[in-house]
């Protein structure tokens, strides 16, 4: 027997339960790593397909109606009969799929992926995990080409044809040898300056580079970089030298400027923050170690144990004065 036309597809059914739940279209969007407007259409277009509204809107978020009442508990059985088959195919995929193909950005290979990949042995010990390096451009290529079954990027946005979830904020920061003339200066380098400045850059493709040159973009773009390096190991040691300013992950580079090898320039109207990605292909949904890898990174990672708070000692006693 085949579907009624009136039945919404899964996915808008999980997108109405998640609105139901925390009250927002946007906080929905943002679980579910869609834009809000996608979403709010998507409630838009279910609606119109159903033929009730679904939602009532209102400055303070959004709740469903009362035909959207039940429309969202027979959805929840429907979004937990789904859930109970993906397990139980899971389990019959078992053997086939304990294997689990990464391919990730050199910033999060480096400094985030180790940490997953040991949470993620831990939850799952018997899975087999490849993992790659590329810089965004080409971890996105390799997994539209199915070469990956979940890839990570830096950058400004999801590349064409995947979908993605935001993982983890980075910040951008340009640094200098102690004995670089912008290390002693007094105020912040504007964007200006910056934009007219040769630096140590990675290459075409990273996410590193797309967000330095969308950050520089209001004043040209930035200069004619001196030197092109392909890993952050390589524009750390070349800013050590005392060779020009260099921009990198805050990540890359927190031993050096806590041990002041290297110095944080700082800037003024430059915007540096980029979003982290986890990305796949678009109209799939990462399954198995893929889905257990998406969701361990999005676990707060845990507090590490820190040295116990300093009590300074008392104040030694006054002697008495003497008349």
């Amino acid at each position: 027997m085949a579907l009624s036309p009136h039945v919404p597809e899964l996915g808008a059914l999980e997108l109405l339960l998640a609105v139901a739940r925390l009250g927002s279209v946007g906080r929905a969007a943002a679980e579910l790593g869609v834009s809000q407007p996608a979403a709010s259409a998507r409630i838009k277009g279910m609606e119109r397909q159903i033929g009730v509204a679904l939602l009532e809107r209102s400055p303070r978020g959004s709740r469903p109606t009362e035909a959207g009442r039940l429309v969202v508990e027979w959805a929840r059985q429907v979004v937990e009969a789904a859930q109970a088959l993906d397990a139980g195919i899971d389990a019959l995929r078992g053997r086939r799929d304990a294997r689990l193909r990464v391919v990730a950005s050199l910033t999060v290979a480096e400094y985030l992926m180790p940490g997953w990949l040991l949470a993620l042995h831990g939850a799952s010990p018997g899975t087999a995990v490849t993992l790659r390096t590329a810089n965004s451009h080409d971890v996105a290529a390799q997994v539209l080409a199915g070469e990956a079954d979940l890839g990570f990027v830096e950058g400004t946005s999801t590349p064409p044809g995947l979908s993605g979830a935001v993982v983890a904020a980075d910040r951008l920061v340009v640094v200098v040898s102690p004995e670089h003339r912008w290390a002693r200066r007094r105020t912040p380098v504007t964007g200006a300056e910056l934009a007219a400045t040769p630096l140590v850059l990675r290459e075409v493709g990273s996410g590193t580079r797309e967000v330095l040159e969308e950050a520089l973009a209001p004043y040209g773009g930035p200069a004619a970089p001196r030197l092109e390096l392909a890993s952050s190991t390589a524009l750390k040691a070349a800013a050590m030298t005392g060779a020009d300013p260099v921009c990198l992950s805050e990540l890359a580079v927190t031993e050096e400027l806590a041990t002041r090898r290297l110095v944080a320039v700082p800037l003024a109207g430059v915007e540096l923050q980029r979003p982290l990605r986890a990305v796949w292909p678009a109209g799939q949904r990462p399954a198995g170690p893929a889905r257990q890898l998406l969701g361990l990174t999005r676990a707060p990672a845990p507090t590490p144990p820190g040295p116990p708070p300093h009590t300074p000692a008392p104040a030694p006693a006054r002697p008495p004065r003497k008349n």
